[in-house]
């Protein structure tokens, strides 16, 4: 596992946007995010977003005067996140930079410690494992969070409450193998003839030491020997589990193929997996100087679980919308926005 060590952040910097276009575009590639973060900062990515106006528990918070730089990571969910509160913030009058979409948690990371981020969303155990350094995890939710709130506090990062959804690993089997079999837990793999334990896993995860192999000794499982495992691309998962190439596979508990192939995510009633709860972070001087901006996310945050998002990613990976559009009908149908 990478160990990254955290860094105290850099005096915060306003960076013109345009002024090195192609180490934008090339900030997919393994220098760039390097580059990018010493060289001349990072260019908007996300496009138009609407703006409205704030209504509901939201109503009266007031941004007026303030320039936010609001960034997210390059997966569906990230940026539908990151639409929201590029909505919100602009609907409140805020003067928002758009920095949704940037390639890699690192690079995101880096910005914000760097002080060319002052939002994003961010995941606490991404923030304990990867950037951190930890290797165990922290069970119980609440203590995860205050355990990275409280480290981040030293590198100027203010992290508000999290939200119930917890973007973690899972394993889903299809609605028909859930019900003919009663299988609603981990604990339950085992009651069925090892013959048809399969897994349908991507190669990280057999690799990793919190992975495939630790998951079976946890719960006590048989050794899955290669004609009972198949390794494929992540993306391939969902649809080769939904086809039955194998009875458990691999899933992001909040991804919208999981709703849209009627898919069932077996419940971690052991507790192995990682708490990945999503909230708001920001930087602690932008916090001090707009503190209604905790009035304007909390609402919000309160909102979000598993379900709710999986919906949201689902519209954008299976329905083809874009994200902002999602992000404005969301807000709208939660009574937080409406038109000007």
């Amino acid at each position: 596992m990478t160990r990254m060590i955290p860094i105290r952040s850099a005096p915060r910097r306003r960076w013109p946007v345009g002024r090195c276009p192609r180490l934008v575009q090339v900030l997919a590639t393994a220098l760039a995010s390097v580059l990018l973060l010493t060289g001349c900062g990072l260019g908007t990515a996300g496009g138009f977003s609407p703006t409205g106006r704030l209504t509901g528990d939201v109503a009266g918070v007031d941004l007026s005067g303030a320039s936010l730089d609001v960034g997210s990571k390059n997966f569906t969910e990230q940026i539908i996140l990151g639409k929201i509160a590029v909505i919100l913030m602009q609907s409140a009058g805020a003067d928002v930079q758009d920095l949704t979409n940037v390639p890699g948690s690192n690079s995101v990371r880096q910005a914000m410690l760097q002080g060319q981020m002052d939002f994003q969303w961010e995941y606490t155990g991404t923030a304990w494992i990867t950037y951190m350094g930890n290797d165990d995890p922290i069970i119980d939710v609440r203590e995860q969070y205050e355990a990275v709130r409280d480290a981040d506090a030293e590198n100027g990062l203010a992290w508000l409450e999290p939200a119930e959804l917890n973007n973690t690993y899972g394993f889903a089997v299809t609605r028909k193998t859930s019900e003919e079999h009663g299988i609603t837990r981990l604990s339950q793999i085992d009651e069925l003839p090892p013959s048809e334990q399969t897994y349908c896993i991507d190669a990280e995860f057999a690799a990793r030491n919190d992975g495939f192999e630790p998951l079976l000794s946890h719960y006590g499982l048989d050794e899955a020997p290669e004609d009972r495992r198949r390794v494929m691309d992540l993306g391939a998962i969902y649809q080769a589990t939904a086809d039955g190439a194998c009875t458990f596979g691999e899933v992001f508990t909040t991804d919208g193929r999981i709703p849209a192939l009627d898919l069932v995510v077996l419940e971690d009633d052991e507790q192995y997996f990682p708490k990945y709860n999503v909230a708001p972070v920001l930087a602690e001087e932008v916090l001090d100087e707009h503190p209604q901006l905790t009035d304007l996310l909390t609402p919000l945050t309160e909102r979000l679980d598993n379900e709710t998002m999986s919906g949201l990613n689902a519209r954008v990976d299976v329905g083809g919308e874009e994200p902002a559009a999602v992000a404005w009908d969301y807000l709208r149908e939660e009574g937080l926005v409406a038109d000007e």
